[in-house]
């Protein structure tokens, strides 16, 4: 008996040992591709000209985006105030990476009642971003695409499709970082 007593406690001990070196210790982290966002931390000043699409109006457009790496720094979260076209607009977004579908995230919210969700990758300097959404019984794909020309400098151009037709361009602009915030904490 007391052969299988000690044979359970070293089962027990065992067992407990796997379970909590399999148990994360401490909080989670960020992995690697999260790195990559640090690049959109700061204020942007951003102009540009949308083009006329289907009941959206052409002209001239200026954002300031503020963004910083929100608690856990495992998203960039990002307030965004400007004027363009449709009057003046707000937002704030996050970006994030989803490290089950490998891919980065892009959710926003706007002041005009949009809700955008939208799935990235990123090769080198250039990250490409697409989203779908209806307009009514239109149903309409995006793709943007994001170049880094510098740590303080970015090109933007917006496509958009109606009902899988041809994209056309429907936004272009540059963005030019003028101040830094810190960056993400050293978890």
């Amino acid at each position: 008996m007391k052969k299988i007593n000690v044979l359970l406690a070293v089962c027990a001990m065992l067992l407990a040992t796997s379970l909590q070196a399999q148990v994360p210790q401490g909080p989670p982290k960020p992995g690697p591709e999260v790195k990559k966002l640090d690049y959109n931390v700061g204020t942007w000043k951003v102009e540009g000209e949308a083009k006329p699409f289907g009941s959206m109006p052409g002209g001239k457009f200026t954002s300031t985006e503020k963004c910083e790496w929100y608690s856990g720094d495992f998203f960039v979260m990002c307030h965004s105030e400007g004027a363009g076209p449709m009057g003046p607009e707000k937002s704030v977004s996050f970006m994030g990476y989803d490290p089950n579908e490998k891919v980065y995230t892009y959710h926003a919210f706007t002041s005009t009642g949009e809700a955008i969700d939208s799935k990235g990758t990123v090769n080198g300097d250039t990250w490409n971003w697409t989203a779908e959404s209806n307009m009514g019984d239109v149903k309409i794909s995006v793709r943007v695409t994001v170049k880094q020309v510098s740590n303080t400098e970015y090109t933007f151009k917006l496509e958009m499709s109606q009902n899988g037709g041809e994209f056309s361009v429907v936004e272009e602009a540059t963005g030019h970082k003028v101040s830094a915030t810190a960056p993400a904490t050293k978890s």
